[in-house]
């Protein structure tokens, strides 16, 4: 009897343990449910760092093994704290990167949460804006950090990886600069893209718009006229191109070439492209495979002034200074407002001064030297004056150029143009 009795009452004994314990692990889920409820009202008054407190209260006491609809919702929570503010949300990388880690944990739950999607997007745009901040406050580094965290939430987005390239070489760490334009690369990032204009019938002037249906909806209102969608110039060549320089300037010339070959590739008959291998055999001090190449790519566009700019650059490089002449003369024949061009031309005629002035330096005063001399002063004055009518060009296209009114004020004097020499001056005082 007595056995009995104590068996039943060890099996009461167990159901009310059992009981017991149901008891305070249903206190202790409906704790973890009320400390995310209390993050959440914490949030509403604008107290974030209590609601991150409670969050991580709500974690220790095993929120996560809670339902799906709970673990989501605390991540959601999670995600808002650390970004703070909807409205001026943190600048904190580490905290944006949280916040979107705990937004991406919640929509592995649930795909269907708004809020985190929503969130996600939100943390992006967050890590856009204060890039360009630290941008304008040359804080480059961080910058590349942001973006680059911005693109990896979105590999969609690769405008920010090209972005965050643009950071790295500002920032000076190359290695991520070349990287990132690698991996643009290798995606085919071509970087273009459509914009979209319309004329402001009021003021006749073409305007840019950001959006095609606010465009089109500014057209119909008869505000707007005359729609024009353009697409914007690839950017692969100018990759290529850095990516090269980037090579080159890591000391790595073989990857800098095949960085140039993968983007031929893409797209062969790019005259850019070709233009950024000649650049490359440049830089690597190989001109006459420099000018090899220009010399194909001259055939290609024969009515670029660019390229027979570079062309005359090459040209003084291998001392034909002739053929240089005559490539600067074509640059000025089909773009008229280049001034670089007029000041190159210009430096080259007067380079053949330092000839003669030294020469007249070291003439004694006899009769025969004297006769040389005259005879070296007037091939002097006749450089200037073939000079002068590209320096007067150079002047009309960039009258607040120091260089180019020194000079001209300088062969004034020496062809006795003395009013014309005055005018130079004081141009030069009023800049």
């Amino acid at each position: 009897m007595n056995n009995l009795l104590n068996t039943k009452f060890k099996q009461m004994n167990t159901k009310l343990i059992t009981l017991g314990l149901a008891l305070f692990l249903g206190f202790n889920m409906t704790a973890q449910k009320k400390e995310v409820k209390s993050a959440e009202k914490a949030m509403k008054d604008n107290n974030y760092e209590e609601a991150i407190k409670e969050l991580d209260a709500a974690k220790s006491a095993g929120i996560l093994d809670e339902k799906d609809k709970w673990v989501v919702r605390y991540y959601v929570a999670l995600g808002d704290a650390l970004f703070g503010p909807k409205e001026n949300g943190t600048n904190d990388i580490e905290k944006l990167e949280k916040s979107a880690e705990a937004y991406k944990k919640a929509l592995e739950k649930d795909d269907s949460e708004t809020d985190a999607t929503d969130g996600l997007f939100m943390v992006k745009n967050q890590l856009v804006n204060s890039a360009v901040e630290d941008q304008n406050k040359k804080d480059f580094s961080t910058a590349k950090e942001k973006l680059y965290k911005s693109y990896q939430l979105d590999k969609n987005d690769t405008i920010y990886l090209y972005y965050a390239a643009g950071s790295a070489i500002s920032a000076q760490e190359l290695d991520d600069a070349v990287s990132y334009y690698e991996e643009l690369l290798e995606l085919g990032f071509d970087g273009s893209k459509m914009e979209y204009f319309a004329v402001n019938n009021e003021t006749g002037e073409r305007e840019k718009f950001g959006d095609k249906d606010y465009r089109d909806l500014m057209v119909r209102s008869d505000n707007y006229s005359k729609p024009e969608d353009v697409k914007s110039p690839s950017v692969k060549a100018e990759i290529a191109k850095n990516t090269s320089r980037l090579y080159i300037q890591l000391e790595q010339p073989e990857k800098a070439m095949e960085a140039i070959e993968v983007a031929k590739e893409m797209d062969p008959d790019d005259i850019t492209l070709l233009q950024a291998e000649a650049d490359l055999y440049y830089q690597l001090g190989d001109v006459e495979k420099y000018q090899e190449l220009m010399n194909n790519i001259k055939d290609k566009a024969p009515d670029d002034a660019m390229v027979y700019y570079n062309l005359g650059v090459s040209a003084e490089q291998l001392e034909d200074e002739e053929a240089a002449k005559q490539f600067y003369e074509k640059s000025i024949e089909l773009d008229p407002e280049y001034v670089y061009t007029y000041l190159n031309l210009a430096r080259l005629i007067l380079s053949e001064e330092t000839k003669l002035v030294e020469e007249m330096n070291e003439l004694g005063m006899s009769a025969a030297d004297n006769k040389r001399y005259e005879q070296l002063n007037k091939q002097k004055k006749e450089l200037y004056e073939e000079a002068l009518p590209y320096l007067e060009k150079a002047y009309k296209v960039d009258s607040t150029n120091k260089g180019v009114i020194q000079t001209l004020m300088n062969i004034h004097y020496q062809l006795g143009n003395d009013d014309e020499a005055e005018k130079m001056k004081n141009a030069l005082e009023e800049l």
